[in-house]
């Protein structure tokens, strides 16, 4: 069976966004088996854990799933700058009552052991953001028996993924909130609205390609399956989600957010991610350019972030989000899931009458 194939059979074409931070294991099996496609973020998992969970879930799901893993590269940063780094941080540490850290032992998890790992573990779908794999490395995961979906911000970085041998396209709009994915061109140039890239990708590609960024309900489920999308991925409508593990400061943010509030910043991460403004974002905008790129910043700042959210601080925390985010709503993310097919179905009805389709 082709990944077109595994997206056609699908009860319910909507895949759910890995959103490490905000979502895990529960939540990818509740909307694996609502009839969508669940995705687990490993990012932060270690290889030694990885297969286990993987296993783990199999035995809670006979639906399809996804892993996603993020692409960082090795980070061996010279001394000096992570010591301007934490001298930058330092204010931000004492406002919570916090001495700077240590320089760390690492900064992110090994992606080629945490490849490895996944690889035998042999997940149904295996995404990927931030890079790009090896021809090597994707028929090592088809040969184990996982599907490819690799994460493109622009056509360049679509057509990549389809030389290297990806079995799908995630077309992520500029929409999206959380880190995006771009790897071949600087963020101004890879922030193409996801009506724009979704059509110019499947006109580039001939992959099934998963529509993705400002979807939060089913109209705009059904106007990127009308536009060609073989599925599309959710991220920020799961944010208020009972299985949504982001924790109450992020969410009673979000649910206080006022229209168009979010903003793309690296002052967090050292890459640029949407997520809402707060006094960090904007103290640090003059300078975020500076800051040491992921997952060094990243790493650097995980400690401020966990201490804001323990003191109930949301201006000192990335608090990831896309520009949609105020039409999120609570409830059980697999219920969600349905009620979005509901209402796609009905968007589509109504279509289907105003082009001509159907006779009222």
């Amino acid at each position: 069976m082709s990944f077109r194939a595994l997206l056609e059979r699908l009860p319910i074409p909507i895949l759910q966004a890995p959103m490490a931070g905000a979502s895990f294991d529960a939540m990818a099996v509740a909307v694996s088996e609502a009839g969508g496609l669940g995705s687990l973020a490993a990012a932060g998992v270690a290889p030694d854990e990885l297969g286990p969970l993987i296993d783990q879930i199999r035995t809670r799901t006979d639906a399809p799933f996804g892993v996603n893993l993020l692409m960082a590269r090795p980070a061996s940063p010279e001394p000096a700058a992570v010591d301007a780094a934490l001298a930058r941080l330092a204010p931000w540490y004492a406002e919570l009552g916090l001495a700077v850290p240590d320089h760390p032992n690492r900064f992110a998890q090994d992606f080629n052991a945490q490849l490895e790992a996944l690889t035998r573990a042999a997940p149904p779908v295996a995404s990927f953001s931030f890079s790009i794999l090896t021809p090597a490395q994707v028929d090592a995961l088809h040969a184990a028996g996982s599907y490819v979906v690799g994460t493109a911000n622009t056509v360049a970085e679509a057509l990549a993924w389809a030389r290297v041998g990806a079995d799908g396209i995630c077309a992520q709009g500029f929409e999206a909130g959380g880190h995006h994915a771009y790897f071949l061109a600087d963020i101004e140039a890879s922030s193409v609205g996801t009506l724009a890239l979704v059509a110019t990708v499947l006109d580039a590609v001939d992959l099934p390609v998963i529509a993705a960024g400002g979807i939060m309900d089913g109209r705009g489920v059904a106007a990127a399956l009308a536009l060609g999308a073989s599925a599309v991925q959710m991220g920020s409508a799961f944010l208020l989600a009972d299985e949504a593990i982001n924790g109450r400061t992020w969410q009673a943010a979000i649910r206080a957010a006022p229209a168009d509030a979010t903003r793309l910043t690296r002052a967090f991460s050292g890459r640029y991610a949407r997520g809402l403004e707060n006094r960090f974002v904007r103290e640090m905008r003059s300078v975020q350019e500076d800051v040491p790129a992921y997952p060094v910043q990243n790493r650097l700042t995980q400690a401020l972030r966990a201490a804001a959210d323990k003191a109930g601080d949301p201006e000192l925390m990335s608090l990831w989000a896309g520009q949609g985010v105020t039409l999120a709503k609570a409830g059980a993310a697999g219920e969600m899931v349905k009620l979005w097919w509901g209402e796609a179905q009905d968007a589509a009805r109504l279509l289907s009458r105003r082009t001509g389709g159907e006779t009222p």
